[in-house]
């Protein structure tokens, strides 16, 4: 078989396994098991302290004694057993913890796809800039469908959810048996466990603007992670009211929540131009206000009407606001620093937004959540304007305190490169 047609298969399974529970689960837990928000945004955050922890670690695995190939499909191998174990948990605490060891599998597995089709495209001989991408949007189409698969099977409120999420992992994990060898690399071997952690990008936190920038992105992170936790629970709410029990947006949330995914691969497209003309401060603030208009129209929304429109717009803006900051910071990330610590700076990026921020926005989004429900209902206008002064005020702090000129006469001004 083709390799590229071999990488676009993992790729797909790679991003279908959390395409059939990350967006769902929440509503399954609040509305089936009848978790606190709360009690849901702890089980969240265990993905955001995964991916603080794990991703490093792996590497090191990866470089020096497991070949990636092998270790990818032992990692959903037993996430695949996780998955299974969780769709017969009702109690959070156990939850939280299966779940917690869920995501210690899993999110390194991102970093290890990445890894092993960088390393069959150059030994095919492939150009990874040129060629990769197309493939990586197998894994958005992917994460699409699993979402339509469980909303058109009305299954959003099932564990049934969590038993295709496993069965997907198995079929993963035996495909990477099929996968010729991956053999580790002797080049980092002779690296300090600093250098390995990924602890030498802290340097940066002595330069200003940088530290600024990390702290900014670690704010927008908790963002991202309120509308992966609560955004289909949000929409399953409106079940309540009898005027709305037939709408679109009540039957099948998950595939009105797809758009922002949609949304998300056309708005890649324009980020060359808006960071070459506007620069990486007014693309960051941009991403604000997107988020702010994304809760915002949130709070306004409803299924019906003039109020659907303003639930698509909210997911059309996700496009925006979630490339802006998180394609823009990397590429800013590549182009600002110095080479030599490159890797470990995107990996300093990941772990401030996907890490230490989406462990805070679950946290606290489900205590907000808690703190604005009354009596087993949830006003949930409240809490997305919540969310949207949150992220306001954060564009007018950011708008202030980030100092950054930029050339437009230049692709990215490199003021660290030595």
């Amino acid at each position: 078989m083709n390799i590229k047609l071999r990488l676009k298969i993992m790729i797909f399974l790679q991003f279908f396994i959390w395409g059939s529970w990350l967006v769902t689960f929440g509503s399954y837990m609040i509305n089936t098991l009848h978790f606190t928000g709360a009690q849901v945004g702890i089980v969240y955050s265990s993905n955001g302290l995964a991916a603080i922890i794990m991703p490093s670690l792996i590497g090191i695995i990866a470089d020096r004694w497991v070949k990636a190939n092998v270790l990818y499909g032992l990692l959903h191998f037993l996430g695949a057993i996780t998955l299974f174990s969780a769709a017969e948990i009702s109690d959070p605490t156990m939850m939280f913890w299966v779940m917690f060891f869920n995501s210690m599998v899993y999110m390194p597995t991102l970093a290890l796809s990445n890894t092993i089709s960088y390393y069959y495209l150059e030994n095919k001989g492939f150009d990874v800039v040129k060629d990769f991408p197309p493939i990586r949007v197998y894994g958005t189409i992917g994460f699409i469908l699993a979402m339509w698969i469980i909303s058109l099977a009305k299954i959003e409120l099932s564990n049934i959810q969590l038993f295709i999420a496993s069965g997907s992992a198995l079929v993963l994990a035996l495909y990477t048996i099929t996968l010729p060898a991956c053999p580790t690399s002797n080049a980092r071997k002779d690296k300090s466990l600093v250098s390995l952690l990924g602890l030498d990008a802290f340097v940066l936190f002595k330069d200003k603007k940088m530290a600024l920038f990390f702290i900014f992105a670690m704010l927008l992170g908790v963002a991202l992670q309120i509308t992966n936790t609560f955004g289909d629970p949000f929409l399953h709410d409106f079940a309540l009211n009898p005027d709305y029990k037939n709408s679109f947006a009540v039957k099948y949330p998950a595939i009105l929540l797809s758009v922002s995914q949609i949304s998300e691969v056309f708005f890649i497209l324009t980020i060359p131009f808006f960071l070459s003309k506007y620069g990486i401060k007014k693309v960051i603030l941009i991403s604000m206000i997107g988020w702010t208009l994304r809760f915002a129209f949130f709070g306004y929304g409803s299924p019906v009407g003039g109020g659907f429109l303003l639930l698509l717009l909210s997911m059309i803006v996700y496009g925006c606001a979630f490339d802006f900051f998180n394609i823009s910071g990397a590429i800013f990330v590549e182009k600002e620093v110095d080479h030599r610590i490159r890797g470990s700076a995107q990996g300093l990026f990941s772990t401030m937004v996907n890490g230490i921020g989406a462990y805070l926005g679950a946290v606290i989004s489900g205590a907000v959540v808690d703190y604005f429900t009354v009596d087993g209902v949830r006003n949930w206008q409240n809490i997305w304007l919540f969310f949207g002064a949150y992220t306001l005020v954060l564009a007018i702090i950011f708008a202030f305190v980030f100092k950054y000129n930029h050339d437009s006469n230049e692709k990215e001004n490199v003021s660290m490169k030595q």
